[in-house]
């Protein structure tokens, strides 16, 4: 495989990826067997999605105060999503006390990156 088809290869697996996570969707609390978890869930989903946006607008607007720390941003805004899977699939499990622990972590990681977004360039 050439250096040129293992890049367009690449593309086309994160393009299906992205694809697959946009048919996930968000969790609709209303129609889950598990109402509470599922809200939980919900209302992360809208902090990490909040973080990012916090994040883009410092990005784009050259606020962010290092690479180093947008680089750190970038890594909480990582595992929050990845953690948003993991909550997703406890609560289809029903194991309420997994998701208040991964939410936990959420929101954690969101926080930092927020904070880490408004902090300005010196």
């Amino acid at each position: 495989m050439t250096h040129d088809s293992t890049f367009v290869f690449g593309l086309l697996f994160g393009a299906l990826l992205g694809a697959a996570t946009a048919l996930a969707g968000p969790m609709d609390p209303a129609r889950h067997p598990h109402p509470e978890s599922a809200k939980a869930v919900h209302e992360a989903e809208h902090a990490v999605d909040h973080a990012w946006e916090v994040y883009h607008r410092a990005a784009l607007g050259g606020t962010v105060a290092s690479p180093a720390l947008q680089a750190e941003i970038e890594q909480h805004l990582h595992e929050a999503r990845t953690l948003v899977t993991q909550a997703q699939e406890a609560a289809e499990r029903g194991d309420k006390r997994q998701v208040q622990r991964l939410v936990g972590e959420i929101k954690i990681h969101t926080s930092q990156a927020v904070e880490g977004s408004k902090e300005q360039k010196r």
